[in-house]
């Protein structure tokens, strides 16, 4: 049975669940039949940080155009360019025994395509989700609804993976960023 979790809760992963090695993070949203004439496109990334909240170079940011991490701790399953259907929408792929050692926190987010050249932004995204499975057994062993609390943002920080001692934690963020995908790598050190 999964958990469900509230915005700004933290739980822990690998300690109640010892056997776990790699997870499902599964994504998911619907867009307001409203979109200004244009197709929505939402992308999952991942940032892989370090102590100092900042990757360490561009191979630290899983997308889209780089759907692997050279560790292979990190493998984006691929571009999910309409959203179309139910269940999730994008997924990324963590495995804890591949995590590099500077790795201290895994930021997973979600932004528009090009929102600003479409007009679009958070408030036409509804039942926006994220959930984490554990892969070897098919389990959900976390689900956080985001809720409907955006308006101009064009990018949302779902949820972080972080390290605590030997363990890894989650925790349900939910906060939006204006400035789209270029704000977030800011955010995370990257120069664009």
């Amino acid at each position: 049975m999964a958990i469900t979790l509230s915005k700004g809760q933290k739980i822990d992963l690998t300690k109640t669940n010892p056997s776990l090695v790699r997870g499902i993070i599964g994504l998911g949203w619907d867009t307001n039949k409203y979109s200004g004439g244009q197709e929505f496109d939402l992308d999952a990334s991942a940032f892989l940080v370090d102590a100092s909240n900042r990757c360490q170079n561009d191979l630290d940011f899983v997308f889209y155009n780089n759907l692997e991490h050279p560790s292979k701790s990190v493998i984006h399953t691929g571009d999910n360019r309409t959203g179309e259907g139910d269940g999730d929408d994008e997924q990324i792929i963590v495995d804890f025994s591949k995590i590099p050692a500077h790795v201290e926190r895994i930021g997973i987010t979600v932004t528009i395509h090009d929102a600003e050249g479409r007009g679009q932004n958070f408030g036409q995204v509804s039942n926006a989700f994220v959930r984490f499975v554990d892969e070897a057994t098919g389990e959900e062993l976390l689900h956080f609804d985001l809720g409907e609390d955006f308006s101009i943002e064009t990018a949302v920080v779902f949820c972080e993976l972080y390290r605590h001692g030997n363990e890894w934690k989650f925790n349900a963020i939910g906060s939006g960023f204006s400035g789209g995908l270029a704000a977030l790598c800011r955010n995370y050190g990257l120069e664009v």
